[in-house]
Formats: C-alpha cells, sequence, structure tokens
C-alpha cells in the first residue's frame, strides 16, 4: 500500500521551482561557479575527489561542459598542464556543447572525446561525450556505437542508458504504441540485468514517458498525455508499481540523478490519477524539478511542473 506523504514544506513563492541540472550536487555547484571565473584548479580538485565514481563523474563533466566559457578555462588548463586526463575530459565535454550548440565542428568535438578517451580506457565519460554529441548530430548507429563503448566500461551507466531509450523511443513513430516496441524490451532488460540496487530501476518508466513524447510529436496519440489509458495499461501499471518500490528501496540513498528519476515518477503518477504517491514524491522532490519530462509536449515546464504538484497536494490551480 502507498504510504502517506510527509509534510509539505516548501514554499509556493517564485522561488518555489529550480531547474538546476547540477540536481542539488553542492559541491558541483560551488565548482561550476568558480570555473566561471576562470579557477579551474577547483574543478582539478572536484574531479580527483570524484575518482572513478562513473555515473559521478560523468555528470560532473556534463553539468561543468554545459557552461559557456568551459571550453576556454578547460582549453587553459589543458595548456598547463597536457599530461592532465581531467583536463582532456572536460575540454572533449565542452566541445560536445559547443557542436551542438554550431559554435564548434562536430569532427573536432569528436576528435576531442577520442583523445580524451585514449587517455583513460577505462572512463566511459569520453564516450558519453561522443553519446549526446550523436544525439545532435550523428546517426542512430552513431548513438548506438557510443552506448555500446559506454556500456562496455560501465554497465550501469545512468545518463548512457536515458540517451539510449530515447534513440530507442524515437523509432518507428508512425504506427502508434506498440507494447513490443524495442525501447520496452531495452529498458526492461537493462533494468533486469543491473539488479534491484541499482540507479537503473526506473528506466521501463523512462522509456514510457520517452516513447509517448516520440508519438505525440509524431501526431500518433494526443499533444496533451492527460488521463490516458496509455498511463494504466497493464505495461504502465507494472511498470509504475516497481519504479516506486524502487523508489522506497532507494529512499535515503542516492545517485548523481536521483531526481530525475523521481521527476519521471512523479510525472506518470499524475497521469495515472495516483495522487497519493504523486504527493509523496513531490515532497521528496522540493523544489528541484528537471525540464524533463516537464517541458515535453511545448509546455512550460515551470507552469506544468507547478500544475502537476498542485493538483497532487490538493492547493488547487496557480
Amino acid at each position: 500500500m502507498t504510504p502517506p506523504p510527509p509534510p509539505f514544506r516548501f514554499s509556493r513563492g517564485k522561488d518555489d521551482v529550480a531547474f538546476d541540472t547540477a540536481l542539488g550536487d553542492e559541491e558541483l555547484v560551488a565548482v561550476r561557479a568558480a570555473l566561471v571565473q576562470g579557477r579551474w584548479t577547483e574543478v582539478r580538485a572536484l574531479l580527483a575527489r570524484t575518482g572513478d565514481d562513473w555515473d559521478l563523474r560523468g555528470h560532473r563533466l556534463v553539468v561543468l561542459g554545459e557552461g559557456r566559457s568551459a571550453a576556454t578555462w578547460a582549453d587553459e588548463w589543458r595548456l598547463a598542464e597536457p599530461e592532465s586526463a581531467d583536463a582532456a575530459a572536460l575540454y572533449a565535454t565542452a566541445a560536445v556543447f559547443r557542436a551542438a550548440a554550431g559554435r564548434q565542428s562536430p569532427e573536432s568535438a569528436r576528435d576531442a572525446c577520442l583523445r580524451a578517451a585514449r587517455m583513460t580506457p577505462a572512463d566511459p565519460s569520453p564516450w558519453l561525450g561522443l553519446l549526446i554529441l550523436a544525439r545532435h548530430t550523428g546517426s542512430d548507429d552513431e548513438q548506438v556505437r557510443a552506448f555500446d563503448q559506454v556500456r562496455g566500461r560501465h554497465r550501469g551507466h545512468h545518463h548512457g542508458h536515458y540517451l539510449m531509450t530515447r534513440c530507442l523511443a524515437e523509432r518507428q513513430k508512425t504506427d502508434g504504441d506498440d507494447p513490443f516496441h524495442e525501447v520496452y524490451e531495452f529498458a526492461e532488460w537493462a533494468a533486469d540485468e543491473a539488479g534491484p540496487g541499482s540507479p537503473l530501476g526506473a528506466l521501463p518508466l523512462v522509456a514510457l514517458v520517452e516513447r509517448y513524447h516520440a508519438l505525440a510529436a509524431a501526431g500518433a496519440l494526443p499533444a496533451d498525455p492527460g488521463r490516458l489509458a496509455y498511463w494504466t495499461s497493464p505495461r504502465a501499471r507494472a511498470n509504475l508499481r516497481s519504479a516506486f518500490d524502487w523508489w522506497l528501496d532507494w529512499d535515503g540513498r542516492s545517485h548523481p540523478r536521483l531526481l530525475l528519476d523521481l521527476n519521471h515518477l512523479a510525472f506518470v503518477h499524475v497521469h495515472a490519477g495516483d495522487m497519493v504517491a504523486a504527493a509523496a514524491l513531490f515532497n521528496r522532490i522540493g523544489r528541484d524539478a528537471t525540464r524533463v519530462p516537464w517541458s515535453y509536449f511545448d509546455r512550460d515546464p515551470k507552469k506544468s511542473f507547478r500544475a502537476a504538484r498542485n493538483a497532487a497536494l490538493g492547493f488547487g490551480t496557480s
């Protein structure tokens, strides 16, 4: 039985929703601010502390690499310490985001990722960069190849599996929902193989959201997800139960991208009409919303998140 939510503790003022890709990593927030000012030595110290926690390393590199000045300061770091694999990895990640924004050629970003990969063969992070690059500028086959390299180095890589789920969900967009579509098989297989203690426990639910998004974008399902039968199908109900149970088991622990999982969970619970479970999730999320999935279907993510949260917590509309 679903437990009652804890008391609602956060303000409903203008700052009651935050979209920060750092996802609650306070060390990362501080170092990101330092990097904007050119203090790359603090990035060096952070990545040294991160070590070979590949999910955390990938998350931190992505958040730092997204910054507009990241490539400049990472390049300065590379010049100062040419043997630094961390400097090469940050520069490569920044190059990926520059290429995705059209400010650098994809070929040069790809070369930077491959150089970083050669410096640390065990690290999946440069291959995560190539997967992100392929999502923006490459083909499905390039995404699959990059994902295979990520997974070969870390079989439970959270970000890599999310991106591959999106890639697969976008295939065959015009035939309506297919209960045997490959994205469902992939997500369920990955979660099962990773085991009950893995951060991939919510991946089948993510697949459900990503498949709906792809079909709605193609006009095969309504753009407004509402409370459609899609969210209460046998597969959806089973995935919702298992994902919520996974979260209860995880409560009190964390992984770098847990908030992204919780936002997906809350999204589906709202559309499935389970407001008690949704309320528990919103109380856990607090103000730490993620743009995906609330921005899907051309919605304002802040308004979408607030409306869902208010409905779950019985606040009415805002």
